[in-house]
C-alpha cells in the first residue's frame, strides 16, 4: 500500500510517499481501508517535532472508510461497516490498523468524506462549545479564524446554542464564508485592531470566552478582549506557541480563567466519544451543520496539502484522498 512517512522532523519535504505493506490487526483492532483523511495542524505539529512522537510514523490523525479486517476480541465493528476515526498515527495511508473501540459507525447519510472531513474538528468545536466553556444565549464569544475547518464549525455552533458570534480572519471573501455560517460580527485583522474591536461592539465590556487556535499573535489581544471572569480557551498555535503568562496578569485582567485543552482528554471514555460524534453526524444529517471541505488533494500531494494549510490560505476542511 502507499503511505506517507516522517523519518526525520523538518519542514513539508519530509513527508515521503511509499510502499508499505498492507497492515494486519492486532487483538482489538481493525484495519480500516481509507476512503479519505483529514489533513490538520495536529499533523504538522507532528511532523515539525512541535509534538513528540517515536520515529518513522505514518502522518495523519483522522480517517474515514471502510472495516476490512478485525483482529481478536473486537465487538465495536465487523467487517463491511462504514466507520470514522481520530486521535491514531497513519491516516495518511491507504490502509490502517486502530484500535477498535476508537472507531465510530456512519449513519447512511455521512459520507466518508464528509467524515473524514469533520471528526477531529467537529468533535472540537463540540467540546469547545459544549464542555470546556457551555455557551448559550447571555454570552458573547469571540472565535479567531473564524472561516477554518474549527472556526466555521465553532461559529455554527455557537449560533445553534444561542450565544453572539464575533470572528477574526484575514480577507473578505474568508470574512463573507463565516457570515454565511452565521457569524453576528466578522474582524479582518489585516485591517483593524481586533482587540478595540472587540471593547466597541461589547460597549467596552469585553467577551465571554476566546476560542483562539491562532495561538502566538492574538494571545495577548485575546486576553486584554475578555471581561472580567472571562476564559481564555487557547486550543492551537496556528502563528507558533504562546509565551509563557504569570497568572498575576489574569488577576489584573479581571481575574481571568485559561484553559489549554486538547481534544483527547474529552473524548478518552467510548461515552464521550460516541456522544460527541453522534451528536455531529445528527447535526450534518439534519442541516444543522455544514461542513465545509474547501480542497481535496491525492495522497501524494500531503506536502502540498499541509503547505495551504500552515500558510492559512484556506477555507474550511482539506482531505486527502488515497
Amino acid at each position: 500500500m502507499k503511505a506517507i512517512r516522517i523519518h526525520e522532523h523538518g519542514g513539508p519535504e519530509v513527508l515521503s510517499y511509499e510502499d508499505l505493506p498492507e497492515p494486519e490487526p492486532g487483538p482489538g483492532q481493525a484495519v480500516v481501508k481509507i476512503e479519505a483523511a483529514g489533513v490538520n495542524f495536529i499533523d504538522i505539529y507532528f511532523r515539525t517535532g512541535l509534538y513528540p512522537a517515536e520515529l518513522p510514523i505514518t502522518n495523519g490523525q483522522e480517517g474515514a472508510g471502510t472495516v476490512v479486517a478485525v483482529g481478536e476480541g473486537v465487538t465495536e465493528v465487523s467487517v463491511g461497516d462504514r466507520v470514522a476515526y481520530t486521535g491514531a498515527h497513519g491516516a495518511y495511508a491507504q490502509f490502517a490498523a486502530v484500535a477498535a473501540d476508537r472507531l465510530v459507525s456512519l449513519p447512511d447519510e455521512v459520507s466518508t468524506k464528509l467524515a473524514a472531513a469533520s471528526m477531529l474538528q467537529g468533535m472540537t468545536a463540540h467540546y469547545l462549545i459544549r464542555s470546556t466553556f457551555e455557551v448559550n444565549e447571555s454570552h458573547t464569544v469571540l472565535i479567531h479564524a473564524c472561516a477554518g475547518g474549527v472556526g466555521l464549525l465553532l461559529v455554527q455552533m455557537a449560533k445553534k446554542f444561542g450565544a453572539r458570534a464575533i470572528g477574526t480572519c484575514s480577507t473578505p471573501e474568508k470574512a463573507a464564508r463565516a457570515r454565511e455560517a452565521g457569524a453576528d460580527e466578522v474582524i479582518l485583522y489585516t485591517e483593524r485592531d481586533f482587540e478595540s474591536d472587540c471593547k466597541r461592539l461589547t460597549g467596552n465590556q469585553g467577551v465571554d470566552v476566546v476560542y483562539d487556535a491562532v495561538g502566538k499573535s492574538t494571545w495577548v489581544g485575546s486576553l486584554n478582549s475578555l471581561k472580567p471572569r472571562g476564559m481564555m480557551v487557547t486550543f492551537g498555535n496556528a502563528s507558533g506557541p504562546v509565551p509563557p503568562l504569570a497568572p498575576l496578569e489574569l488577576t489584573k485582567r479581571g481575574s481571568l480563567y485559561l484553559t489549554r485543552p486538547s481534544l483527547f482528554a474529552y473524548v478518552s471514555s467510548r461515552e464521550d466519544l460516541e456522544w460527541r460524534s453522534s451528536d455531529i453526524f445528527e447535526w450534518i444529517r439534519d442541516g444543522e451543520l455544514r461542513i465545509h471541505v474547501g480542497g481535496e488533494f491525492p495522497l501524494r500531494d500531503a506536502a502540498e496539502a499541509q503547505t495551504c494549510l500552515a500558510g492559512r490560505k484556506t477555507m474550511g476542511k482539506l482531505v486527502l484522498i488515497p
